[in-house]
């Protein structure tokens, strides 16, 4: 598979949507790899100031509807909690703007459809980002596996495990918010499952809950039709080694801490000697590819790419809201799926 270099001629042009961390390392890695930001926009023309000020953007708007009208901006990246990114993405898709919206892509799999209905009956790219998946390193993980080096996957096993704020009231361990594991850390082993070995033909999970409500941690094994299984796992109160291994019947591949960053990591054959080692560092943290591959899809004039089909990223949410039915949590955001 043709991996992009991550960069960018600069041609098409980046909106900002939200001011918060993570927004602040997007555009920094959009910015130091030929990307043009073109504006920012905020709730708060203060905090979109402050943010084009620190990041060196053109323009500060002072609405989520001014930056998305904008017509110096061409793509819109989507940087809200997950809560508002259905709300955001329709949006900046109703106004003619291609998406990167991040992960976790919605709240449902009903929010997920909706965006990627909209986007293709507008021709437009919505994206998740889910920035892992266009890591070199990944890439490489999956030309390893197509090429029969380990066999036949049986197993994907993958954490995301951190020790993440306590406070009742932050973002993470509130319900209104979309607070808990799984949808801000199970995200990652469970797309990392999809990517390895697709849909699962069933799901069983488990989870503890917190004093708010939401999941502190959650397991879930995914079983497929074949007899492969995923085993993934999250928590937001406790801190892990956050490894994966991908084990198959001819050896394994073993990647590294933490793993859904640009890491090495290590091909074994079945009696444990060393077949691959890779180990190449990227520049910026690596939120650059995701960025390159919307841009060749949009220069392409495809609305879906093979890495993260807009597909997929909908039968992610579904299983998670499989997960949470399971565990017995929801949000707001379901109350539209059952009609209330």
């Amino acid at each position: 598979m043709t991996l992009s270099n991550g960069t960018s001629d600069g041609t098409i042009r980046w909106g900002i949507l939200g001011t918060g961390f993570i927004a602040g390392l997007q555009t920094q890695d959009l910015k130091e790899n030929g990307f043009a930001v073109q504006a920012v926009g905020s709730r708060s023309l203060d905090s979109s100031k402050a943010f084009a000020d620190q990041h060196g953007v053109a323009t500060a708007h002072g609405s989520y509807e001014d930056l998305v009208a904008d017509p110096l901006v061409d793509v819109v990246y989507i940087a809200t909690p997950h809560p508002f990114h259905h709300a955001n993405a329709l949006l900046a898709l109703n106004a003619g703007k291609h998406v990167l919206v991040e992960k976790s892509f919605t709240m449902n799999a009903r929010e997920a459809q909706d965006i990627v209905d909209l986007a293709e009956s507008k021709g437009l790219v919505a994206l998740e980002a889910m920035w892992t998946r266009f890591l070199p390193h990944m890439i490489r993980i999956r030309d390893i596996i197509a090429a029969g080096t380990i066999g036949e996957v049986r197993k994907v096993v993958a954490s995301h495990n951190q020790s993440l704020p306590q406070d009742p009231a932050h973002r993470l361990n509130d319900p209104a918010l979309g607070g808990g594991a799984l949808l801000d850390l199970g995200i990652y082993p469970i797309s990392f499952a999809f990517d390895i070995l697709g849909t699962p033909a069933a799901i069983r999970a488990s989870a503890s809950m917190s004093a708010t409500g939401v999941d502190r941690q959650t397991a879930a094994i995914f079983e497929y039709a074949n007899g492969a299984q995923a085993l993934v796992d999250c928590e937001l109160d406790a801190a892990s080694a956050n490894r994966a291994m991908v084990i198959g019947t001819n050896g394994w591949i073993d990647i590294e801490h933490t793993w859904y960053n640009p890491v090495p990591f290590t091909v074994h054959a079945v009696d444990g000697s060393v077949v691959e080692r890779y180990d190449q560092p990227v520049g910026s943290r690596g939120m650059q590819f995701q960025a390159a591959e919307l841009e060749r899809l949009i220069r392409a004039g495809e609305t879906a790419g093979t890495i993260l089909p807009p597909a997929e990223s909908v039968a992610i949410m579904a299983a998670m809201d499989e997960i949470r039915r399971q565990i017995g949590l929801s949000y707001e955001a379901d109350a539209a799926v059952e009609g209330k």
